[in-house]
């Protein structure tokens, strides 16, 4: 088993996840998003808005790849 083999299960073992978890999921980068906002003091809460959305997307298209 090589190295390329064993990426491959991780990567499928990954989608399985957030596959079945994506709401658990989607509420991680949320905090993580609330987290960011307010070590900022709110200074770049639209752009961190925007980041949250792309990671959500990326995410349910990963999720989706099975």
């Amino acid at each position: 088993m090589g190295l390329g083999d064993k990426f491959d299960g991780l990567k499928d073992k990954a989608q399985d996840a957030v596959g079945q978890h994506g709401d658990k999921v989607d509420q991680g980068v949320d905090r993580a998003g609330q987290f960011a906002d307010e070590r900022t003091g709110g200074q770049h809460t639209s752009q961190i808005d925007q980041g949250e959305d792309k990671v959500k997307e990326g995410l349910d298209r990963f999720g989706d790849q099975r």
